[in-house]
């Protein structure tokens, strides 16, 4: 009898592995069973498996889910609410908001949009932070994201209302609770907002937690010159020799946004390991300023993307993120040096080692996590294919996303969620917003 197996991909036109050699494969298939990626190879090899569900990737291209390595997914509540603003102005717009509608029901409501829309754009992996994270992680793993979020820490009660003892007790026994809520492996993450909401005494608090939990951290760091302004004028050091100095960067760390870093920032973030999430759309959008993606690489740091939230660049498309990512570097350094091959990992595979996953997801190799995306070659726009890296980086958008796959499980099918009722999430979240009439 022939090998079983619980689903087989078959005859998929390229299959992009995101793998150490960065291989590309035509004519190929893919086996899954429980969840992990079981074969991969020539479709005339594979043809004989004894498969329980099969899938015609005819004209397909299979793909590494994408990861976003920083977002905040609630705030798609939030999309244009807060225009033609800096980071500043657009905070104090959007944290009114939150104050007037975020509870933990909308939390999980705006989440759960955002997990939706992520996945129909081939997301399969998100670093989410945002408040109320037992709410969040419902609605995302209600969708089938694989969804990382934390206890997120602020001196102030902040929106949620929690002093700072309480967070403290809410982080410690974070692990148990995440746990109960279930949804793909994740690993433990703290979220301190950043250096300019948390005293250095803080942070230190929340890195001997992380010692006891062997958590990650992950906050922002340097988005703007006028927080560099802020935080130096208030302890004479940089926001990453703060992370230093409070024992953060002693776990492993990702910076989201780090676009004002200096020379010896890099250093120290080289040196530590820590990763860094690059956001150009809203980087771009508020006018924050634009993170040099190949001195980043050149300083030996692992480089992740991310969209940040939809309030601040308006979705939640990593294809858009990764060609933004590409015109950066061609205006700033040239069009010979854009490397599409290190644009894609760092949407996929250095995604995924950011995260601490890089040994269950992030590439499309035997043994790993089911997490994959499938693309319709078959349209004029996506026509002829003279390279494939190109294509996805430059053409491709997720509006050519068909079929995704998280740990094994088709999350999204034929453009549509297999979990839950599209029309009808959008009905509560477009009814929910009806209380921010008042602001405006």
């Amino acid at each position: 009898m022939s090998e079983r197996v619980d689903l087989l991909i078959e005859n998929a036109q390229f299959l992009l592995t995101s793998n150490g050699s960065n291989e590309i494969f035509q004519r190929y298939s893919m086996a899954i069973t429980d969840g992990k990626i079981s074969h991969i190879g020539p479709t005339g090899e594979l043809a004989t498996l004894n498969a329980a569900e099969r899938y015609d990737a005819t004209d397909k291209l299979l793909l590494p889910g994408l990861i976003n390595a920083h977002t905040h997914l609630a705030m798609s509540l939030l999309r244009g609410w807060a225009e033609g603003l800096d980071l500043q102005g657009f905070l104090e717009r959007v944290w009114a908001a939150e104050g007037a509608i975020m509870d933990e029901a909308t939390c999980e409501l705006g989440t759960e949009l955002g997990a939706l829309e992520a996945l129909l754009a081939g997301t399969t992996t998100a670093l989410d932070m945002y408040l109320n994270p037992m709410a969040t992680h419902r609605g995302a793993v209600k969708v089938g994201l694989r969804h990382i979020c934390a206890p997120i820490f602020f001196d102030s009660a902040g929106l949620d209302g929690l002093q700072w003892q309480e967070r403290i007790s809410f982080a410690n026994n974070w692990p148990a609770e995440l746990e109960k809520l279930g949804g793909p492996f994740t690993p433990i993450y703290l979220s301190p907002h950043s250096t300019y909401t948390n005293s250095p005494e803080h942070l230190s608090e929340i890195a001997e937690i992380a010692t006891r939990l062997k958590a990650r951290i992950h906050l922002h760091v340097s988005e703007t010159a006028a927080e560099n302004k802020e935080v130096w004028e208030k302890y004479s050091k940089t926001p990453t020799e703060i992370c230093r100095e409070s024992g953060l960067l002693a776990h492993p760390t990702i910076f989201g946004h780090g676009v004002h870093l200096s020379d010896s920032d890099l250093e120290i973030v080289s040196f530590t390991g820590a990763s860094i999430a690059h956001c150009p759309s809203s980087n771009l959008k508020l006018g924050s300023g634009i993170a040099n993606y190949k001195k980043l690489r050149a300083s030996k740091i692992n480089v992740a993307l991310g969209t940040d939230g939809c309030s601040s660049s308006n979705d939640l498309d990593m294809f858009f993120v990764m060609r933004m990512a590409a015109h950066l570097v061609a205006l700033n350094e040239g069009p010979e040096k854009v490397e599409l091959v290190e644009i894609i990992r760092s949407a996929t595979i250095e995604g995924a080692r950011a995260l601490g996953m890089g040994e269950r997801i992030g590439s499309l190799e035997i043994g790993k996590e089911a997490d994959l995306v499938a693309i319709d070659l078959a349209q004029p726009h996506l026509t002829p294919i003279h390279d494939i890296q190109a294509l996805i980086v430059f053409a491709a958008g997720r509006g050519d996303v068909t079929d995704v796959w998280v740990a094994g499980e088709q999350v999204v099918c034929a453009r549509r969620s297999t979990r839950v009722d599209s029309k009808e999430l959008m009905e509560r979240a477009n009814k929910r917003i009806e209380a921010l009439g008042a602001l405006k």
